[in-house]
C-alpha cells in the first residue's frame, strides 16, 4: 500500500523522555471540522520494551486498515485512553476549550502520571502539562500515530453508529463531515440532534431537528 513507501514515524521523540525515565504521551484528535458528531481525542502511552510493526497516521490507512491496527495498538499500548467533547459542547464552549476539555478527559483516562506530552499540531491545547507541539507529529511520532488511529477509529463507531438513526446523512460514510450525501440533507431536513448548531450556515437552514426527529417517527396513517 502507498503508506509503507513513506518513512514511518519513529520512537525518536519518546526516547528522549525514557531516558530521563518520564512517562511521555502521544495525543491526536479527529471531528474538529466535523459538521456533526463529537470531537474526539486519543492518548496512547507506548512501552519502552515492546515494538510494533505498521502504525502510521491514521489518514494513510484505509478503513479496514485502520480496525485491524486499532486492535493490535491497544493491546500494545502500555496505557490508553479516548476522551470526547461532545456536539453540544463543541457549540457551548468552543472548539477551543472543547478540545482542552476532550484532551483532559482522555489524559485523566489514562490511570497513571503523566510528565511529557507529544500534541499533533502547532498549538498547544493542553495547558496544564509539559507538551511539545509538532507539526504533521501523527507522520513523525509513533505514540501520536497510534493515538491518530485509535482516535479515528472510536470517532467513526460513533457515527457509523448514528447513521442508523438519521439515515438520510450519510453518517455510515461521511462521518459527520462535508460531504454531498450530507449537504444535500441538510438543505432538505435540516440539522439533527447531533450537529454543531454553532456553525454558521446552519441558521438558514429549513427545518429544526425536531421536524427531522417527528419525521423519520412517525407512523404512516392508513385511513
Amino acid at each position: 500500500m502507498p503508506a509503507t513507501k513513506q518513512r514511518p514515524p519513529t520512537l525518536r521523540l519518546e526516547r528522549e523522555h525514557w531516558e530521563r525515565d518520564e512517562v511521555v504521551v502521544g495525543i491526536d484528535e479527529v471531528g474538529r471540522g466535523a459538521w456533526a458528531g463529537p470531537l474526539t481525542l486519543a492518548a496512547v502511552v507506548l512501552p519502552t520494551n515492546r515494538r510494533i510493526n505498521k502504525v502510521r497516521d491514521s489518514k494513510q490507512l484505509s478503513r479496514a486498515q485502520r480496525e485491524v491496527m486499532y486492535g493490535r495498538i491497544i493491546e500494545w499500548a502500555e496505557a490508553w485512553a479516548v476522551g470526547h467533547a461532545s456536539h453540544d459542547e463543541c457549540d457551548r464552549l468552543g472548539m477551543s476549550a472543547a478540545q482542552r476539555l476532550a484532551a483532559q478527559r482522555a489524559i485523566d483516562g489514562l490511570g497513571i502520571g503523566v510528565d511529557h506530552i507529544l500534541v499533533d499540531g502547532p498549538w498547544d491545547f493542553i495547558g496544564n502539562h509539559k507538551t511539545t507541539c509538532i507539526v504533521r507529529g501523527d507522520s513523525i511520532s509513533l505514540s501520536i500515530a497510534a493515538a491518530s488511529i485509535i482516535a479515528k477509529v472510536t470517532r467513526d463507531r460513533i457515527m457509523v453508529a448514528e447513521a442508523e438513526h438519521f439515515p438520510a446523512y450519510g453518517f455510515e460514510s461521511n462521518v459527520g463531515y462535508p460531504a454531498p450525501d450530507h449537504v444535500a440533507a441538510l438543505s432538505g431536513f435540516g440539522p439533527t440532534t447531533v450537529h454543531r448548531r454553532s456553525w454558521v450556515f446552519m441558521d438558514s437552514l429549513p427545518f429544526s431537528a425536531e421536524r427531522y426527529d417527528r419525521e423519520l417517527t412517525r407512523k404512516p396513517q392508513l385511513f
